[in-house]
């Protein structure tokens, strides 16, 4: 008995190359869609990363872990007077990056402006006792909206990041789903 029948999949015996090479092809076709989809929304919404998943409870209660946040980044108004409530407010969500590899979701308490500077950002977890000034590189007391923030929150749906937190904590999960998906493709009819 050979592995492709321990494995249930006899059916790829009786495929011929050019039909192997069409569902090869059709994966390729899959991913480069779904990679143009997603720079599709990053430049529509201005943002590099225009879907984020809560991986923490800072945020509890607005958002769970887990919750899929969409992100914007467009019509900002950077360099509008402060006190005409141009750009970012306090108390507005915004998810920033400032050197690490996970984007951090927290809440404007405080926004700073001067005449020739640009809009500068103090935040806090709302779960969280104190600001973030620790997750700055030393010496900086406020978040450059213009260079360091992904975008401000428009909207979630809650819990569904909790599938990417599980591939992301459980990485034999990804590589099996991944086999699954690929196999469930090459044996597919068309």
């Amino acid at each position: 008995m050979s592995l492709l029948d321990l494995l249930g999949l006899s059916e790829l015996k009786r495929l011929n190359p050019r039909q192997i090479l069409s569902q090869v092809l059709n994966i390729a076709l899959i991913l480069s869609t779904a990679f143009m989809l997603w720079k599709g929304l990053s430049v529509a919404t201005n943002s590099p990363s225009p879907i984020v998943v809560v991986l923490s409870g800072s945020m509890e209660p607005a958002f769970q872990r887990g919750d899929l946040l969409f992100l914007w980044n467009r019509n900002l108004d950077l360099h509008k007077d402060p006190s005409s409530f141009g750009g970012t407010q306090v108390g507005e969500i915004v998810v920033y990056n400032v050197g690490t590899a996970i984007p951090i979701v927290h809440r404007v308490v405080r926004r700073h402006q001067g005449e020739k500077t640009p809009l500068n950002l103090l935040t806090k977890g709302d779960n969280n006792n104190a600001d973030d000034i620790e997750l700055y590189p030393r010496g900086q007391w406020y978040l450059n909206r213009e260079k360091e923030v992904i975008g401000s929150v428009v909207g979630y749906i809650p819990f569904v990041g909790y599938v990417t937190i599980m591939l992301s904590e459980h990485p034999w999960m990804k590589t099996a789903l991944l086999v699954i998906m690929g196999l469930l493709v090459l044996v597919q009819r068309e």
